[in-house]
């Protein structure tokens, strides 16, 4: 069984915390909000964010994992299905999308948008009516930077405005996300596991592939249903090296509460693999 450390909150311990991006991506502002007592680490990818706090270079690392209107962080499944950490916290960060231009630029002038395939989810309302043409970067904060370093009046980029500022660009529109309220969730990540105060409520995070039988899967959650664990999110993805489809699970309580561990029992029962993810303190969800 994984050592646990005795905290609950998100940036307890200091250290750093590895984010994906550059200064001034949503991710790195999040760091700040969330993780406040942590030095933020800017890492290229998600996966070298991760693999930062598995080598011991950052104490946590923070990922975004789901959006309100982009919905989930698809990338995000399969490197939970390899990492070896646990999560143990999460956070909700409002993100508000403006079109950045170059100085002297117009919102006319603009042909080709630049961010994160997440960010031009949430924005495709913009990018329908201007009529313009798309291209997917790592981040949002790297694609203003870019857009500065072109230089050029008909590129812009969907990103925040601490990102205009950093990177010298102005505001074409600003807010220009689907709708306003847009909010992307993150889930702290470290190599030992949260000791999570029985009185806090908690939630629980695991992956599992089922046996290849019939009615597996119904067989499977069977058990949450019997022993009374709400479960509150169930997703299918497919490993990029198998053809057999997995699935991400969120339930009420902690894997220390009878209930659940009874619901955890009869999943492995129909499962070929079971990973459990950790059980930490449920943020709120005033979104």
């Amino acid at each position: 069984m994984a050592k646990e450390k005795d905290t609950s909150r998100l940036g307890d311990a200091l250290g750093r915390v590895a984010y994906q991006g550059i200064e001034g991506a949503f991710s790195h502002m999040a760091c700040g909000a969330l993780c406040p007592r942590h030095a933020p680490l800017a890492c290229r990818t998600f996966d070298e964010a991760l693999r930062a706090v598995e080598d011991g270079v950052a104490a946590l690392a923070l990922i975004p994992i789901e959006n309100t209107l982009g919905g989930r962080v698809a990338e995000i499944h399969q490197l939970l299905s390899e990492t070896s950490l646990f999560i143990t916290g999460e956070g909700f960060m409002p993100i508000e999308h403006h079109l950045l231009g170059i100085e002297g630029s117009r919102l006319e002038d603009v042909r080709c948008i630049l961010s994160h395939p997440q960010a031009l989810l949430q924005c495709r309302r913009l990018v329908s009516n201007l009529g313009v043409e798309t291209e997917a970067r790592l981040d949002t904060a790297g694609s203003a930077r870019e857009v500065a370093e072109r230089g050029e009046a008909g590129v812009a980029a969907l990103a925040s405005r601490l990102a205009g500022g950093i990177y010298g660009l102005q505001v074409l529109r600003e807010r220009v996300e689907d709708k306003l309220g847009n909010t992307t969730r993150f889930v702290e990540m470290a190599r030992e596991e949260v000791a999570v105060e029985r009185d806090v409520a908690c939630l629980t995070s695991l992956l599992f592939r089922t046996r290849s039988v019939p009615a597996a899967l119904y067989k499977a959650l069977g058990g949450f249903a019997t022993n009374g664990v709400n479960l509150i999110r169930l997703e299918s993805y497919v490993r990029y090296d198998s053809q057999m489809a997995e699935f991400y699970v969120e339930v009420e309580g902690s894997k220390r509460d009878e209930a659940v561990r009874r619901a955890l029992e009869e999943l492995q029962m129909f499962s070929e693999r079971v990973r459990l993810l950790g059980s930490y303190a449920a943020a709120a969800r005033g979104r």
